[in-house]
């Protein structure tokens, strides 16, 4: 690339994606939002027991560092100039909880990943200290029910059993944060001057901040019995929160210097990447769950059929904060890759897509991926995994159609929810997300819905949220955010290809199967010890003995975001 073509470039702008499986660090040109250059690092995820997932914090860490380099070194060999990267935005996992010593920078337990499902006897106990145990009682506060998902009760939890973590407590040595406080207050300085805060897309999904107030609420920390003094200050997703420091790791010493100016959860990063800014617009984001968010606008619409309320995004300070409706659908791509790790009929993801293509069809074979339960509508923790409808005909072939079919049922439960919370029918339903890859599931999930299915040519729109929140920010001011200038940002789309009455025909065979698969276990079942793995948001791997016997497969257990 010559000297001229650099100049045309402009302004740059860096964007840490961090999710449950990988870290990546990407750059956009601000001007027409072209993905210049990436790089990935896959993170590895423990199971200490059943139905434990945790990951080690020091390891994001790194790896974030080592996207930051490798990204810069590619930019480098493009002859692209580095400094012209002028903010960086973080995107990440939701619900993770990291507590770490400020003044030795180290975390003090690993943290608990979004899925993990120890927490239920921790949910069980507070549900006594409510009336009628109602898990909706803070609703209205919150937009979310009492259950094992989100962060204030894995806190709790920590607080209880971790004595290193309770110490520092005391000493007043403790923060607390989901993944993207742990990554700000390292990045802009850790225990030398780093920023511990948060922004309200990540806040709203603690259980402790009021969605309405946007600040941490008195009662709810004294409900869940967790000092405020350790809780990150909240910002706004749009907004100058430090500088980036020089870190050993990064030999280059690159972006120091940089701000860091936008922070967006994954989910509502997507919905700002999907330009998704008016009132009913609505994006679904395919990964190892399903995440559908729809734009409520100013307004917190409270759902009758069983989806979450939360902050969509503020971009900036001084605007003002929009909400989202979220229905949540828990297994996903980790269909897939339960396929390939558990059942060993696929050696790659990719061949799911092929396997599906060359059936055409189930064969009326449904699957119901709820390894662990449902999530919305049901939030039905005794449901299992079930595949129903086998003859001596089905092979694997049909099962691989019968997981991406299973998807898209899935997605249909949660569009039918918003569109009778919204009261007004979706027209299209923008996609993103690794699973936008597999054109069999997209043309399927058109089918399913019978509207049309929007996939950018971009598929990164989570970083992309991230990268635009960061960009516009005040101070810096280098991103738009109308629609109209990312001339980079184009669009497929898939048109239904089955009449209604088939797909209709489908889906109800599918709701049977459904409801087949509840009912499979009780909170009475044991589980390591004096730790149910049952949760009143069910997520994670179990997969149910009749199935494996079905299948002739080893039980791996394992999850996934």
């Amino acid at each position: 690339m010559a000297a001229s073509d650099r100049m045309v470039l402009g302004p740059l702008v860096g964007a840490i994606d961090q999710g449950t499986s990988s870290t990546r660090f990407l750059v956009f040109n601000a001007k027409t939002a072209e993905l210049l250059s990436h790089h990935q690092v896959e993170i590895q995820q423990k199971f200490p027991k059943e139905g434990w997932v945790e990951q080690e914090p020091k390891e994001i860490l790194k790896s974030v560092h080592e996207c930051v380099e490798r990204t810069c070194e590619k930019l480098q060999q493009l002859n692209i100039d580095i400094t012209n990267i002028k903010a960086i935005g973080v995107s990440n996992q939701r619900e993770t909880t990291v507590v770490w010593d400020k003044t030795t920078g180290e975390p003090l337990y690993n943290a608990i990943v979004w899925l993990d499902l120890r927490t239920q006897s921790t949910v069980e106990r507070l549900l006594k200290r409510i009336p009628g145990k109602n898990k909706a009682f803070f609703k209205f506060k919150t937009g979310l029910p009492l259950s094992t998902y989100f962060s204030a009760v894995k806190l709790r939890w920590l607080l209880d059993n971790v004595e290193e973590i309770r110490q520092a407590v005391d000493d007043g040595r403790a923060m607390f944060g989901t993944i993207d406080s742990w990554l700000i207050w390292s990045l802009t300085g850790g225990k030398n001057g780093g920023v511990h805060c948060t922004d309200v897309t990540n806040a709203s999904r603690t259980m402790l901040f009021n969605i309405h107030s946007l600040e941490w609420d008195p009662e709810l920390c004294q409900f869940f019995d967790i000092p405020v003094e350790i809780l990150p200050k909240v910002r706004s997703s749009s907004e100058i929160y430090g500088l980036m420091k020089i870190c050993p790791s990064l030999k280059s010493g690159a972006l120091t210097g940089v701000p860091i100016s936008g922070c967006l959860g994954d989910q509502s990063a997507a919905l700002v990447g999907q330009m998704c800014f008016q009132d009913g617009q609505a994006k679904n984001t395919y990964g190892t769950g399903c995440f559908l968010l729809c734009n409520t606008g100013q307004k917190s619409v409270f759902s009758e059929h069983g989806l979450l309320t939360t902050i969509a995004y503020k971009l900036g300070r001084d605007k003002p904060v929009c909400y989202a409706l979220e229905g949540s659908v828990a297994i996903a791509g980790a269909v897939v890759r339960w396929l390939r790790d558990n059942l060993g009929i696929v050696k790659t993801s990719q061949e799911v897509e092929k396997l599906a293509a060359e059936a055409g069809t189930s064969y009326g074979c449904y699957f119901v991926p709820a390894f662990s339960g449902l999530y919305a509508p049901y939030w039905e923790p005794s449901a299992r995994g079930i595949i129903c409808g086998l003859t001596q005909f089905t092979n694997k072939n049909h099962i691989a159609f019968a997981a991406l079919e299973a998807v898209c049922f899935q997605t249909r439960e949660i569009l039918d929810a918003i569109n009778k919370d919204c009261g007004i029918p979706l027209s299209q339903l923008q996609v993103d997300g690794g699973m936008t890859a597999n054109k069999v599931l997209m043309q399927l999930q058109s089918d399913i819905l019978c509207i049309p299915v929007v996939k950018p040519s971009m598929p990164e729109t989570t970083a992309l949220g991230a990268a635009m929140a960061a960009g516009a920010a005040e101070g810096v001011g280098i991103w738009s955010l109308n629609p109209g200038d990312l001339t980079a940002v184009t669009c497929e789309r898939f048109e239904p290809q089955i009449n209604p009455e088939e797909s209709e025909f489908r889906y109800a065979r599918w709701k049977k199967a459904v409801m087949k698969s509840m009912g499979w276990e009780t909170s009475e079942a044991p589980s390591n010890g004096d730790t149910s793995i049952f949760c009143s948001l069910p997520l994670g791997f179990f997969i149910i003995s009749s199935m494996i016997m079905l299948i002739g497969a080893k039980y791996v257990s394992g999850a996934d975001k």
